[in-house]
């Protein structure tokens, strides 16, 4: 089976600048799955009530879970900005965090696709997207986990199973699983704040063209 496309590590702060461009719910929520590494489901169907802003962090039901169990998300103060953007539509603790236009209904998995379609449009006909994985494949929302993955792989001292961690992966050695009690919150932190770092850089020959970039992402 071919992985699903994924922006080159390198690549991430030139995106989530663009990305950061766009109004609405749906550009907010992939930009919170980025920075989190969540899974789109678990941010589509997350509700303010999972979330601790004093202890920074998203307690993410099992029932959302692919593995079945609660998945706690230390929160980055980038990712924390974005629930303040997406705050004032909050009338109580139980309501969505990014609903769709219905507030009561969660954004379909659709429109998180569309926001990055809609970035790779405007090129030239018959070039590459913009937005694109080393085959020149258009990337998809579920692909920047693996950015995260490779960028941790090759960065930082965390180590596998760290890393494996934020990405809620399941450990597949029963022996190995029956002993890893703990979700390793604490050292999880200081990844995630280096990433969401990572995804605040912006390339030197992107500064230039944050103007032309501002007036495109409004189209």
């Amino acid at each position: 089976m071919r992985h699903r496309p994924a922006l080159a590590w390198q690549e991430i702060g030139a995106f989530m600048t663009t990305l950061a461009l766009r109004n609405g719910l749906a550009p907010q929520a992939l930009r919170f799955a980025i920075l989190t590494v969540a899974r789109t489901g678990e941010v589509r169907g997350m509700r303010w009530q999972e979330v601790n802003v004093e202890a920074k962090v998203w307690s993410v039901p099992g029932d959302r879970m692919k593995a079945g169990r609660l998945h706690r998300v230390p929160l980055s103060a980038a990712a924390l900005a974005v629930l303040e953007e997406a705050r004032p539509l909050m009338r109580q603790y139980g309501d969505l965090v990014f609903p769709s236009g219905q507030l009561r209904k969660p954004l379909s998995d659709m429109a998180l696709s569309e926001v990055v379609r809609r970035m790779n449009e405007g090129g030239e006909k018959g070039a590459p997207p913009r937005w694109r994985d080393a085959e020149g494949r258009a990337v998809v929302p579920h692909g920047f986990r693996s950015t995260f993955r490779d960028w941790a792989g090759e960065t930082r001292p965390e180590g596998r199973e760290v890393v494996e961690a934020a990405l809620a992966h399941t450990i597949k050695d029963k022996a190995e699983a029956a002993y890893a009690r703990s979700d390793l919150l604490e050292k999880r932190r200081p990844l995630m704040d280096a990433w969401a770092e990572q995804c605040s850089r912006i390339p030197a020959e992107i500064v230039g063209q944050i103007g032309g970039m501002r007036e495109s992402a409004q189209l």
